[in-house]
């Protein structure tokens, strides 16, 4: 494998100038792909360059905060969604480096094929079937239960804004709860017969764990999606206004400008990092179902990949 060979050539060359190894901080947003590619990242880093790396968990503003603040409490991004939060990316641009598009995402709503077949339902508009949404409601509030995401993601913010352009603010209640609660709750619904609508993207390990039908939907249209975020104005909800499907999402890398100084050795990593969807739908499939180790997964991911490894090294 190439990249032992540049593992001892970069240690040689560190120990002859005297060289410190960098210390970097990897943000870790909460859903399971972004878990599973920083620790690949870790491994990587720690093993080719003999950095010193630490994993921190964080929501999307306070990493990228971080990553431009250039003081090392957070100095990546490991799976950066766009358009989800393009107002982010720009504010910080001038400090944050975000890379060439690492693989592509589909998102929107989801039901199981058992909930569709028996509801008779397709697509999103079907839900705005008074008689439709009755079967959603488990708790008895009159409105039936939709989770749009977990608290701080853009995503669900747009999911919201999403329910009432389509005439559902009155009929479902959008809730935001930690993703893997929501998910356990598909095998809970599922055994009790009982129907549930929820956010939904890929790559992502739920589309092999479920027979999943995500809701049809009009086509993106870039007219019809007007989304203002909560950083951009207080008034983003009454604002804002989409109608649409989401366009299918650019999944991107981001490090902190400082690195350039501070651990310019890394750099071509994370300018090659390039996971495609297949790769991290595996991931994510092996930690979330089969309960897999992050790091254990990352570390025989990398003994198994030499090829794809070396390409991300720049071998």
């Amino acid at each position: 494998m190439k990249s032992l060979v540049y593992s001892a050539a970069a240690a040689a060359l560190l120990i002859g100038s005297s060289a410190q190894a960098a210390d970097i901080t990897i943000g870790v947003p909460s859903w399971p792909s972004a878990k599973a590619g920083a620790a690949i990242l870790k491994n990587l880093a720690e093993q080719e360059f003999g950095a010193n790396v630490t994993l921190t968990p964080g929501t999307n503003p306070v990493i990228f905060a971080a990553m431009a603040s250039g003081k090392g409490d957070m100095d990546v991004h490991p799976e950066v969604w766009l358009p989800n939060i393009q107002s982010i990316v720009d504010e910080y641009k001038d400090n944050v480096v975000l890379g060439d598009t690492m693989f592509e995402g589909e998102q929107g709503d989801c039901v199981t094929k058992a909930t569709a077949d028996k509801l008779g339902i397709s697509s999103i508009t079907d839900l705005a079937d008074p008689e439709i949404a009755k079967q959603f409601d488990s708790d008895g509030d009159g409105k039936g239960e939709f989770w749009v995401g977990a608290t701080g993601w853009a995503s669900a913010n747009t999911e919201k804004v999403k329910m009432r352009s389509y005439g559902l603010a009155e009929l479902y209640e959008p809730e935001t709860i930690d993703e893997a609660l929501a998910y356990a709750r598909i095998g809970e619904k599922e055994k009790k017969g009982e129907p549930y609508v929820f956010y939904c993207y890929t790559p992502h390990h739920i589309f092999a764990q479920y027979d999943l039908v995500m809701l049809d939907e009009p086509a993106h249209d870039d007219a019809k999606w007007n989304m203002i975020q909560p950083d951009e104005d207080p008034q983003w909800y009454e604002k804002s206004s989409v109608s649409t499907a989401w366009k299918p999402a650019e999944i991107h890398l981001a490090y902190s400008k400082s690195l350039e100084e501070r651990a310019p050795e890394l750099i071509t990593l994370f300018d090659n990092y390039s996971p495609t969807s297949d790769m991290v739908a595996d991931w994510t499939y092996q930690i979330a179902v089969k309960g897999r180790d992050e790091n254990e997964l990352a570390q025989e991911w990398i003994a198994d990949h030499p090829d794809v490894v070396d390409k991300w090294l720049g071998l």
